[in-house]
């Protein structure tokens, strides 16, 4: 039977379930892809260690997998099994009506997309080629702060600003991005790049490098955003009827800004999220920006999730499709990361790793994915979503 419809005017809620299902679903994971994930699972377990109300839940998990060699995939696959529990991710929606909710549907799929860090050029003075800022947090911009309000808003971070009222001072939504005028940002300049749409994609990654005249690199990262839902324009070319739906990819959007230079700076006005950052050391090359998390993100290992509904840490394993070859795509994954467009439990933003070639493979994930959460053994996922704390980080 079809879903029911929701009753307009009704508002409908997002929430997860977590089913437990039997461990053999880790025989899906080749020895290869749990070589290739065990550093980011170690990673994530350096950053919980760290953690004073998240340290216990995943401290003998922690401890039972730093002791397996890195090579050795029998003992990996022994302490996924027996030091963790394995229960798969639904997705719920239901109405909140007057009396009572209704369920409206459970979802089992949900979506995944892929980033990565991008390589622009750019010069920390403004001068042809280089005309478009990237820009520091403004000095105005608030964050507000919701988590001693109530534990279950820990994850919720409000911006804005200051306005005067005749009664007063009153904080207001900060500046949308067609809101942010030149005037309005002017001192926050951080670096100049060449390309307005590739400082609109690097918003979206979140994290980049930029090489300068002199041929020496810088990366920058995310240090705010200025509060305003993310909408995706590839999805407004798409309704426009302007671009096919398999044509709507970071490649296919690009196109279409150079085929159209003189409407890209009204369409990147549709999106009303804006992104700040601050300048980082490059420190290892091979090694990822940092995430949400606060460790380096590992390419093909990491992905972004809602913290809200997946723990910050946590290992998850994925059944998807590989965006370049089509291939089944099953592997561990470490949720190290969090993003303005990744909302649901069923929502995920895979980071393929640095430059052109891992861009080509990002641009085009966006395809249908299920997911299982890896809770340490006898301990409910809900329980460590209470533990969930930290900075979140909305690329």
């Amino acid at each position: 039977m079809p879903a029911p419809a929701p009753t307009p005017g009704v508002k409908t809620l997002t929430e997860a379930r977590y089913e437990r299902v039997a461990a053999d679903v880790l025989s899906q994971i080749g020895d290869a892809d749990l070589a290739g994930a065990w550093p980011a699972l170690l990673a994530s377990c350096r950053n919980l260690e760290r953690s004073k109300t998240r340290r216990e839940p995943w401290a003998a998990s922690c401890r039972q997998a730093a002791a397996v060699p890195a090579s050795d995939a029998a003992a990996q696959r022994a302490v996924l099994s027996q030091q963790f529990d394995v229960y798969r991710i639904l997705s719920v929606t239901l109405e909140d009506g007057g009396a009572g909710q209704r369920l409206l549907a459970t979802e089992a799929r949900g979506r995944m997309t892929g980033y990565y860090e991008p390589l622009l050029n750019g010069s920390r003075a403004q001068a042809a080629p280089f005309v478009v800022p990237l820009h520091r947090p403004p000095a105005d911009l608030l964050t507000i702060d919701l988590s001693s309000l109530h534990p279950e808003l820990a994850n919720l971070r409000l911006r804005g600003r200051l306005q005067q009222a005749e009664k007063g001072t009153r904080v207001v939504p900060y500046w949308s991005r067609a809101e942010l005028t030149e005037e309005r940002l002017r001192g926050t300049e951080l670096l100049w790049v060449e390309d307005a749409i590739e400082a609109f994609f690097l918003q979206i990654q979140g994290s980049g490098r930029v090489r300068l005249p002199d041929g020496s690199m810088v990366r920058v990262g995310y240090a705010d955003t200025n509060g305003h839902p993310y909408r995706s324009i590839g999805r407004l070319l798409v309704d426009r009827g302007e671009l096919p739906l398999e044509q709507a990819s970071m490649q296919g959007i690009m196109a279409w800004a150079r085929a159209n230079p003189r409407r890209v700076a009204d369409l990147l006005k549709e999106n009303p999220s804006y992104v700040f950052f601050r300048e980082l050391p490059i420190g290892d090359p091979n090694a990822g920006p940092v995430g949400a998390l606060g460790v380096p993100l590992t390419p093909g290992y990491s992905v972004a999730v809602d913290p809200r509904f997946i723990p910050l840490g946590a290992p998850v394993l994925i059944a998807s499709e590989h965006p370049s070859t089509g291939a089944p795509l099953r592997r561990m994954v470490l949720a190290q990361d969090t993003g303005g467009a990744i909302r649901g439990p069923l929502r995920f933003d895979l980071f393929w790793g640095f430059g052109a070639a891992a861009g080509a493979v990002a641009g085009r994930q966006r395809h249908d994915v299920q997911a299982w959460l890896l809770a340490p053994r006898g301990l409910r996922p809900e329980t460590l979503l209470a533990k969930n704390e930290g900075p979140r980080r909305d690329r």
